[in-house]
């Protein structure tokens, strides 16, 4: 999601999880929003202030008083549209329920006129505790938003209760709750992305080097817009994004069936997964053994699921996406037409940072009415908001 111009004060406590806020702080920053950090002194031995600092753009600011400076809390807590305590030990949890005030990330809480979402990060047993629970809905009770612990690995070697919620997750949460747009509320939309694999034997398959990283952000990036988003994923590290549908496919005709089943119940359809031209006639159902110098391949098509789509449907928009190396213009504005799409993004694998398994991308859009959109080199996630606001100005003005 573009937070462009949103103001976010990032809390930062002593705890083991404070690492992870090195990477909130990227995701806000790469999402446009300006970040200021606040941290407590014992968080100064979990983190490194200046790795803030670098990646938040904004000096740290840690203690009331530095270098003979008074440090303006009040200033900070009325400067932020949300504020994120992230990680929240048990100690500051527990000061805040009491009201206490000995440290400027108190005093800025205190002084804060905005929401305030907390990320508790603690051991097991002392999430569990009565009294961190009712010190939680103390804070809940003022009308603070608490993200909830995630089960896994923790500082004392257990696993359990009590992980900080992962950085993602946390982004995932401000946007929804706070940033949250509604163009497309009550939409229904449907995006694949990924690779398909195409099975020869129980080892081998046929595939490529895409790694969904497009298609899941243009997925974030209409379900940030209002739309109720299935994203169809294929063979991909990404993981399931909060709040959308995902179905986990491995092949074309997964994919296909997939689609097929909730095409006509779709307002919005984006096919930008890199799916298999072909798959293996036969599939061998033990490994193949290498038995001479060649092995023939008997290939047949899959599944052409953009141009079945487009026969289908009525009243959807259908956006597909093309990825060319020779004749891209020509190639994509064929496909347009041919597909009966009524978008091709099209994707130059020539074009230096753009393509598989890159942060950034570079892209065209053709339109069925003869417009053409140029998308600088920007990251996935620029893009694909890029992608949807032009859907949105096109469709749905």
């Amino acid at each position: 999601m573009n937070l462009s111009g949103k103001k976010i004060l990032l809390g930062i406590t002593g705890s083991i999880a404070a690492y992870k806020a090195i990477y909130l702080v990227r995701l806000l920053v790469k999402a446009g929003a300006e970040v200021k950090v606040v941290m407590t002194p014992a968080a100064r031995d979990f983190v490194s202030p200046l790795t803030l600092s670098t990646l938040s753009h904004h000096p740290v600011h840690i203690d009331l008083f530095q270098e003979n400076e008074w440090a303006n809390h009040v200033q900070l807590g009325r400067w932020a549209d949300v504020m994120v305590i992230a990680p929240l030990s048990v100690n500051t949890l527990s000061k805040m329920a009491q009201g206490q005030c000995d440290n400027l990330l108190l005093a800025t809480w205190l002084s804060a006129t905005c929401p305030v979402v907390l990320a508790p990060a603690m051991d097991e047993d002392m999430w569990h505790h009565p009294f961190t629970q009712k010190n939680l809905q103390k804070l809940i009770s003022i009308g603070h938003k608490v993200i909830p612990v995630e089960k896994g690995e923790l500082a004392s070697g257990l696993v359990g209760e009590g992980r900080m919620a992962e950085p993602e997750t946390i982004f995932s949460f401000i946007q929804e709750h706070f940033f949250f747009r509604e163009e497309l509320k009550g939409r229904k939309a449907i995006v694949t992305a990924g690779p398909t694999y195409e099975s020869l034997d129980p080892v081998r398959f046929i595939g490529n080097h895409s790694s969904g990283k497009m298609g899941v952000e243009i997925a974030k990036a209409l379900y940030a817009r209002g739309a109720a988003v299935t994203l169809v994923l294929g063979p991909s590290a990404q993981p399931n994004p909060s709040g959308i549908e995902t179905i986990r496919v491995h092949s074309a005709q997964q994919m296909f069936e997939a689609v097929s089943d909730r095409f006509d119940q779709t307002d919005i359809a984006v096919m930008s997964a890199a799916v298999a031209d072909y798959t293996p006639v036969n599939t061998a159902a033990e490994k193949i053994k290498k038995t001479g110098d060649r092995l023939v391949l008997e290939l047949q098509k899959t599944p052409d699921i953009l141009r079945t789509m487009g026969e289908r449907k009525k009243n959807q928009v259908l956006i597909g996406f093309a990825l060319e190396t020779t004749n891209e213009r020509e190639y994509a504005l064929e496909k347009l037409r041919s597909k009966n799409a009524d978008m091709i993004v099209l994707n130059s694998l020539r074009d230096e940072g753009a393509g598989f398994g890159k942060d950034t991308n570079k892209v065209t859009l053709f339109d069925k009415s003869g417009k053409e959109f140029d998308l600088a080199l920007q990251s996935k996630q620029q893009v694909a908001h890029q992608i949807v606001d032009t859907l949105i100005s096109i469709y749905y003005a």
